[in-house]
């Protein structure tokens, strides 16, 4: 190894060496930081994309289905408030155990757009055609699917973080 007689500066070995360890560093925080959710977030997730449907079908039914229109909205707004508090202390947790924040940034892009794009379109159309149907079928068939791509997104980013660690 070549030695340096100036000590506060790196040999070009040893800066490719210290740019190496940097670059591991920084692809080990990108797999933590994608690493899936906590069993009991990704329930609770799977759980909440399944009672959307219904709910927001319930708010946008015209008469007034099961329950006054509301009242439907009441409980969305309640829904999606727990939701914001239980993400908020799955990422904390998720920062105390590991040090890593979670990140979208670093899942794969081919699965977030699709996923990002295809969900909302899913659990939004299908309060749609249930308003202009009257059919409950639309919002079982969306929460069923809903459901399934939660678990399945899940599995997947599992599968993703164990060949990454």
């Amino acid at each position: 190894m070549e030695t340096n007689e100036d000590a506060i500066h790196p040999t070009a070995q040893q800066a490719r060496a210290a740019l190496a360890d940097t670059e591991r560093v920084r692809a080990s925080a990108a797999s933590l930081s994608a690493t899936p959710w906590p069993r009991w977030f990704a329930i609770t997730l799977t759980l909440y994309i399944a009672a959307i449907p219904p709910v927001y079908g319930g708010t946008l039914a015209s008469p007034q289905w099961l329950l006054p229109n509301l009242v439907w909205g009441v409980i969305m707004l309640m829904m999606t408030a727990a939701y914001m508090v239980l993400f908020t202390v799955a990422g904390l947790n998720w920062r105390k155990k590991t040090g890593v924040a979670l990140r979208f940034d670093v899942l794969p892009k081919r699965a977030t757009v699709p996923l990002g794009i295809g969900l909302p379109t899913l659990l939004v159309g299908s309060a749609l055609a249930f308003r202009a149907s009257r059919e409950p079928l639309w919002l079982l068939a969306a929460s069923t699917i809903g459901a399934a791509v939660s678990i399945a997104f899940h599995l997947a980013f599992v599968r993703m973080h164990r060949k990454t660690s």
